[in-house]
């Protein structure tokens, strides 16, 4: 039996959305995305709360086993999650929710005789959710590098992907026309197919940009499903993901010098996505912890690059500890944050976060380059394709036409590596072979804290 009505339904479906629209207000910047992650998930809950007193549930004791055992299972596991496996933690819970969709979808058109606009939406969720299923378990196995990083192109992907795309608009059509079950499944297995088709080809680099990508299809699948369940919250819910995601999406590739459509289908047309896995053997200037903590001793002004190597190493905190030793010397210290850094959106503003770096302190690639002619000395820890000049002077890079921190203007650049080996892009990096540069050798977290001693004892 319902215990709200009607009305009280809609008035608090209405709060929770008002609360989904504030909650993307406050992760528009790092300084209000906790808060805005805090609302988005009270607006979470308040969904949830209404469905349980608004709607008689035949089966509220499988709902609720399976809600307890779903958050035994992710609490651990979320709060266990390196920074380094956050993309991964995304691309799943991408992927989860799209197959959510889908199941939904197909279990409503076993059980519910509907009109042809609402069979369209439902072909539409299943399909496209398990391209987001199948196609975000793909992002997950490449980042993690369970598979290679490189695109992978199957013998006659073009015409299979041509074939996914139009074996899923027929059955779509027949879902549409005659409500047919065996069809809406059928439709499912070409997704799951179709989404792993998409993915293949896609290089490690430009893997980031393809699970924004599968969120905005999640988003798509939930706003659709709202639409088959009469459900308006999920239908705004899903718009607002799916419009977020789309942006992101294009702000991404836009970061990276790409096209969407050259990212997903570059490799198909005979281009690359993926740079070489060989590494260097050219000289370098490698130097001690202490050399570079004379370099940053005597300097004015230092930029620190962060990226995917600081974030392996959790060195987070040592690079604040450094800065505020340099500071306390008179220095000026600055963290350039490239949109693509790091392996997500917004990677290295919730690792710097974690160790209380101000936001002041924080400036985007586009800010720093007025800083950059002026820098002493420009401290890259653990990044390499977001200062890699290659992008500008390196057409058969994959990275040609990115945006970069050009650090190369900076008096002295100091690289943090772990070994020569290429970035996640494989692209060998020429500024690592400048006169100008030098080389600190080992994990950054180490490093950094050998540097920070040798600061003190300046």
């Amino acid at each position: 039996m319902s215990v709200l009505p009607g009305w009280g339904v809609e008035v608090l479906y209405l709060l929770a959305a008002v609360c989904f629209i504030l909650a993307l207000k406050g992760l528009s910047t790092p300084r209000t995305a906790r808060r805005g992650n805090l609302v988005g998930a009270l607006g979470a809950l308040l969904a949830l709360v209404v469905v349980f007193l608004s709607t008689d549930l035949d089966n509220v004791v499988p709902i609720l086993v399976a809600i307890v055992v779903g958050a035994a299972v992710a609490v651990p596991a979320a709060r266990r999650v390196p920074m380094t496996g956050m993309p991964q933690l995304v691309a799943l819970f991408n992927g989860v929710g799209g197959g959510a969709a889908a199941l939904v979808a197909l279990i409503e058109l076993a059980e519910v005789d509907a009109g042809p606009g609402v069979l369209l939406a439902t072909a539409f969720t299943v399909f496209v959710g398990a391209v987001s299923f199948s196609g975000s378990g793909v992002t997950f196995l490449k980042l993690q590098e369970i598979m290679t990083t490189r695109p992978v192109v199957l013998p006659g992907a073009r015409w299979l992907g041509i074939g996914a795309l139009a074996g899923g608009a027929g059955l779509g059509a027949v879902v549409t026309a005659a409500g047919s079950v065996p069809a809406g499944v059928a439709l499912a297995l070409v997704g799951l197919a179709a989404g792993v088709l998409l993915v293949l080809p896609v290089g490690g680099a430009d893997v980031p940009i393809v699970i924004s990508l599968l969120n905005a299809f999640t988003g798509l699948t939930v706003a659709a499903g709202g639409f088959v369940l009469g459900n308006t919250l999920l239908l705004v819910a899903g718009t607002l993901v799916g419009a977020s995601g789309t942006i992101l999406t294009r702000l991404m590739a836009a970061a990276m010098g790409r096209s969407v459509s050259g990212i997903l289908f570059g490799a198909l047309r005979g281009g690359s996505t993926a740079g070489s896995t060989a590494v260097s053997d050219r000289p370098v200037r490698s130097v001690s912890p202490e050399d570079v903590a004379i370099l940053l001793g005597y300097a004015t002004k230092v930029v620190v690059v962060p990226g995917y190597g600081l974030a392996v190493a959790q060195a987070q905190h040592v690079v604040r500890e450094l800065a505020q030793a340099l500071e306390a010397r008179g220095a000026q210290v600055v963290y350039a944050i490239h949109p693509v850094a790091g392996r997500m959106p917004g990677h290295m503003n919730v690792l710097l976060a974690e160790a209380d770096v101000p936001y002041e302190a924080l400036r985007e690639a586009d800010e720093v380059a007025t800083d950059l002619p002026t820098t002493d000395v420009a401290l890259v820890v653990g990044a390499n394709d977001v200062v890699n000049p290659a992008a500008r002077t390196d057409p058969s890079a994959p990275i040609y036409g990115m945006p970069i921190i050009d650090v190369a203007q900076a008096r002295q650049v100091v690289f943090l590596k772990r070994s020569m080996r290429p970035g996640f892009a494989g692209v060998d990096n020429e500024l690592l072979h400048d006169a100008r540069t030098s080389l600190l050798f080992g994990d950054a977290k180490e490093s950094l804290t050998k540097v920070l001693a040798a600061v003190k004892g300046l």
